[in-house]
Order: C-alpha cells, then sequence, then structure tokens
C-alpha cells in the first residue's frame, strides 16, 4: 500500500494520525521526525479575551456535607414528587385527575387518573404488572393487564421510585390502567442552532495514574486540538473549537476499588492530578475546558458531587482558561445577545449501568452498548437516578439535584468508556469515549471500552463528528 492510500484507508476509519507514524508504518523502521520527543508547549497559544466563548453556569451543587436526619429523606422525596407531579399535571391526557385518597369514592369502572410515585413492582402468575403507587395522600394499587401488550411492554420498563400518571377504571381499592404517562420532555423541541460555525469537544474517562493510561494517544489529541496534526479537514475542525468538555474521572485515584495498587503507575493523587495538569496546560487557552468530577476522582461519592477538591488538586484549579463544577451540572455556552446559547447538562453517569441491568428494554438491546438508550430513558424520567438504589445521593431537604428540571440541549455523559452520539427530541445524547485500555476491574464490571475517541459536535449544524486517535 503506497502513501495516498494508506492515508485515504486511515481517514475512512476515522482514524487520525501524524505523517511520521503514518511514515513509520509503512517503512517499519524509527522516523527521524520521532527521535526527539515533541514538545507541545512550543505551540504558538492563542489568547482569550473577555467576551470570547461565552459560558454561564447554570446549575452547580456547591452545598457543603452535612449530617442528614430521617426527616431530611422524607422532604427529599417529597420534594422529588412535588416537583415531577407539577410536570405531569400538566399533561393533556391527564383526564379527570384526583388525588390518591380520593379513589376510595369513586364508583367501580369510573374513570380516574392519579400522580404517583412506584413504591413497589411485582408480576402475578398470570404475568399481569401490578405497582404500588403513593402520593401524599395515600397509596393505591396499579394493575396493567397481560392482553394490552403495548401498556404492558411499557410498564416492564418501569422502575422504583419513578413518578408516573395513570389513567383507567376503578374498581375496589384497585385502579386498572389503560394509560401512562411521564414526566418525559416535549415532543416538538426546537434543535438549536449557532449563528456562529463554532464546535465543542467532548471527553472523560482519562483516568491519568493509570497502568493503562493511553499517553500516546491523548498527546496526540492535544496535538490535534491545538491545530499541528490530521488533515486539512481535521485541522479546520480543531481550530473551530471553542469548547472542551471532560465529564469526569480526570485520574485514576487511589482506594477505588480492591487492589487497585496493582494497576497504578502514579500512587499518589496529588501527582495525579499535577500531571494530568501538564497536559492540559499544553492546550491553547483560546478554548475553554468545563471540568466536572466523576466517581474516581477526589472528592465524595455521594451525589451530586462537588467541583474537585482544591486540596487535592491544586494545580489543576489554576488553569487560567478551565471552569470547575459538580457532577451533575448545567452550564450554557455560546450565548450572545441575539441567541441564547446552548444548555450542557453534565452528568458523570455513575447510575448508568444500574438502568443497563434493570430495564428489560435497554438490556435486551444491548445494555451498556446503548448508553444512548439509557440516557433516553432519564430524560423521558426527568431524573438522573430515578431508583433508589442506583446511586449514592445526597439526601437535600431543600431540593432533588439530580431532577432534570432544565430541559439542556445537550446531555452528556461518561462513565461507560464508550463513544456514541444520538439524538432525542431535541437534545443531543453523547456519551464520551475513554483514554485507557481494559482493565481486570472493567472485565469484572462488564465493561467493553472504545478508547481514545473525540466527539466534536459542530454547534452551528448539530452534526456530531468521532475522531478517533486509537490506532491499535
Amino acid at each position: 500500500m503506497n502513501y495516498s492510500e494508506k492515508i485515504s484507508s486511515l481517514l475512512k476509519k476515522g482514524i487520525l494520525i501524524s505523517p511520521e507514524e503514518l511514515e513509520e508504518q509503512l517503512s517499519q523502521e524509527e522516523p527521524k521526525a520521532n527521535a526527539k520527543k515533541s514538545n507541545l508547549e512550543t505551540t504558538p497559544r492563542k489568547e482569550i479575551s473577555e467576551t470570547q466563548n461565552k459560558i454561564k453556569i447554570i446549575f452547580n451543587y456547591s452545598k457543603p456535607s452535612k449530617k442528614r436526619l430521617i426527616e431530611d429523606f422524607v422532604s427529599f422525596f417529597n420534594n422529588r414528587f412535588k416537583s415531577l407531579e407539577k410536570i405531569i399535571r400538566q399533561r393533556p391526557e391527564l383526564q379527570n385527575l384526583i388525588s390518591i385518597n380520593k379513589l376510595k369514592f369513586k364508583s367501580e369502572k369510573e374513570n380516574a387518573s392519579i400522580i404517583g410515585m412506584i413504591s413497589s413492582k411485582s408480576e402475578t402468575k398470570n404475568n399481569h404488572i401490578i405497582l404500588t403507587l403513593e402520593d401524599l395522600t395515600g397509596c393505591t394499587t396499579i394493575l396493567i393487564s397481560k392482553n394490552n401488550k403495548e401498556l404492558h411492554d411499557v410498564a416492564r420498563d418501569l422502575v422504583l421510585d419513578e413518578v408516573i400518571g395513570v389513567s383507567g377504571t376503578s374498581g375496589k381499592n384497585i385502579l386498572f390502567a389503560n394509560s401512562l404517562v411521564f414526566p418525559d420532555i416535549h415532543l416538538n423541541r426546537e434543535l438549536k442552532k449557532s449563528p456562529e460555525e463554532k464546535c465543542a469537544v467532548f471527553i472523560s474517562d482519562m483516568h491519568v495514574g493509570s497502568k493503562v493510561f493511553l499517553e500516546k494517544e491523548f498527546e496526540k489529541f492535544i496535538s490535534w486540538l491545538n491545530g499541528e496534526t490530521g488533515s486539512e479537514e481535521q485541522k479546520d475542525l480543531a481550530e473551530k473549537t471553542k469548547y472542551v468538555f471532560i465529564t469526569g474521572d480526570l485520574v485514576e485515584g487511589v482506594g477505588v476499588y480492591p487492589d487497585q495498587e496493582s494497576d497504578l503507575s502514579i500512587i499518589d493523587i496529588k501527582e495525579q492530578y499535577r500531571t494530568l495538569t501538564k497536559y492540559l496546560k499544553r492546550i491553547n487557552p483560546d478554548k475553554r475546558i468545563i471540568i466536572c468530577p466523576g466517581n474516581h476522582d477526589a472528592g465524595r461519592l455521594d451525589e451530586p458531587q462537588p467541583a474537585i477538591y482544591n486540596d487535592f488538586a491544586e494545580s489543576l484549579l489554576e488553569l487560567p482558561n478551565a471552569i470547575f463544577v459538580s457532577n451533575p451540572a448545567i452550564v450554557n455556552i455560546d450565548s450572545s445577545e441575539e441567541f441564547s446559547g446552548f444548555d450542557v447538562l453534565m452528568y458523570h453517569g455513575y447510575s448508568l449501568i444500574y438502568y443497563a441491568d434493570n430495564v428489560p428494554s435497554i438490556r435486551a438491546a444491548g445494555g451498556q452498548k446503548r448508553v444512548d438508550l439509557i440516557m433516553k430513558f432519564l430524560l423521558q424520567k426527568r431524573h438522573l437516578a430515578p431508583t433508589h438504589e442506583s446511586n449514592m445521593y445526597v439526601a437535600d431537604a431543600e431540593e432533588d439535584p439530580m431532577l432534570i428540571n432544565t430541559i439542556p440541549d445537550i446531555f452528556v455523559t461518561g462513565h461507560i468508556h464508550r463513544a456514541t452520539a444520538s439524538q432525542y427530541r431535541g437534545v443531543t445524547l453523547l456519551n464520551t469515549s475513554c483514554w485507557g485500555d481494559i482493565t481486570e476491574d472493567q472485565k469484572k464490571r462488564g465493561l467493553e471500552p472504545q478508547p481514545a475517541r473525540v466527539i466534536v459536535l459542530n454547534l452551528q449544524t448539530r452534526k456530531v463528528k468521532i475522531v478517533n486517535f486509537y490506532n491499535k
């Protein structure tokens, strides 16, 4: 294969490769250009102005940790119910809406609608689905008949603690369901597009400090982002990139799972962050970096996680072009006097695996390989972790920070280590790749990473490209 044929073959696969690496593959000889280690610090650096690439923080959880009481958990779930009930009440499908305690006054076979939180779910020996639904006034039993196949299929995917609306006919201490209503996002949402052609890049799960960290590939990514490598089309893409989103697990961490020390190349978490900082400092400062933590980062595991702790990542927090937010968080980018910008919901994604394993339709479709279906599912529930056991959480008595109150334009997650992109009702759904080869821990958890893929979103067209830096 000659030089041009090799280039064409790699570009068709979406693989970005430097001329030096291409020469090495063709000749099987170490090129002189690689004899000297590249120094990305020599790249001319563009300064960022005060008005350029505007970012507003819409939601950032910063409340300090404190002891939680039983009353906090009660208020937490009550507030969640009230918020989702308010959304569902707006749905025109719910006719004759009443509170659960008033069902007992209904005659048999009379139409009624209620809104409640699912506290139990079971299946009878005849394959009917039985729910216990509760609101602030009481609880009742819901029956979804197997004879209504379409509704039965929907009901199979219901999870505990989600809030739904139910319309049906009343019986003695029971409601026979005819339809289910979710706090889903509106069907006809506009696909918002920027008046200017700019791009945003989405990555996560670098796991710096791991023995399997793909250092060469990550350096190649930074080199591309600075416009040093790639085809003319790829360089143009990098030039238009103004935002870099990093959605958690920046470092491998310490003590995250048993015997993790054997997987570490850097055993000190502060040194892991210092090493990461050296990489991110090489990115031209005209590109804004937005960072939220993940479960491997320094900080509490309970969600929402505050922005990365200064005590462990002091050097990282000194980056002049970086903004640090909680997990989850919502930021608005690219707004102007004429354009409202894009709301970006960032969530590392600890709960994703639970729903991959426990929602029948998602599990049957591929589970963790179909992160797009999990993200769509969470948008339909308007909650990032509706089930009590799907994540560790802060029982905030004043609000449920995992609610999706603001419908985003872009919803980005990580954690699964796969690069996927899709659309749902005007929302771009992105799950980001990782920067490490597979580990024993990932094998145990059934993860199948797609390393070193970078998602590039054109904000003017809302089209997505995935640039592949993995060439093994």
